[in-house]
């Protein structure tokens, strides 16, 4: 194959037939989202952060809007809802670790004093269980309740911070979508 035979099939394989770029993988890409959101179970892990950044990565890369076009109905106007909407999934999945350990980007007021009460009943149950247990090995109930207040707590938080991860991405979505259409408007609009 010669050299403009390979650029002509590049072409095809990334326009669709209207002249917007077809991209598949954005679908992929939000239904790898949504598994990972709908599949995490208890506490938030930094795992989450990278598969948001990563999933981000690609729909930086490989997606690209249609030309901009005015309208409440143009295809660039769905494609950017479509886009920023992923985008916002992606980011409330990168932040949710985060929202869920750090005071200061997410206070979360009263449910994190409830959330470390939840964390001492749950010290005070692992002693009364073990029972006989506790008299003699101090070390080992200690260490076993303080693994179950640990896990208390992050449940409870994690519960927390998955109601608000909507108005997060929401955020995130608005965000994105608004600077996009205002990118390419006003570079719609420098054109000759």
């Amino acid at each position: 194959m010669d050299d403009l035979t390979l650029q002509g099939a590049r072409k095809d394989v990334g326009t669709g037939g209207d002249g917007a770029p077809a991209q598949p993988g954005v679908i992929g890409i939000a239904f790898a989202a949504v598994l990972t959101a709908a599949l995490a179970s208890g506490s938030w892990q930094w795992f989450a952060t990278y598969i948001g950044v990563t999933l981000l990565a690609l729909v930086f890369c490989f997606h690209r809007l249609p030309g901009w076009t005015p309208g409440l109905r143009s295809a660039y106007l769905l494609h950017l809802v479509a886009y920023a909407v992923v985008v916002g999934l992606c980011v409330a999945i990168t932040v949710a670790p985060m929202l869920q350990r750090w005071p200061w980007l997410f206070p979360m007021p009263g449910t994190r004093s409830e959330c470390r009460e939840l964390g001492t009943y749950e010290r005070a149950v692992v002693e009364a269980s073990l029972g006989d247990l506790a008299g003699r090995e101090r070390t080992a109930v200690a260490y076993a309740q303080d693994i179950k207040g640990h896990e208390a707590v992050a449940d409870c938080l994690s519960a927390t911070t998955t109601l608000w991860l909507p108005v997060y991405g929401l955020g995130a979505a608005l965000l994105v979508g608004l600077g996009a259409w205002f990118f390419d408007r006003n570079r719609h609009r420098r054109r000759p």
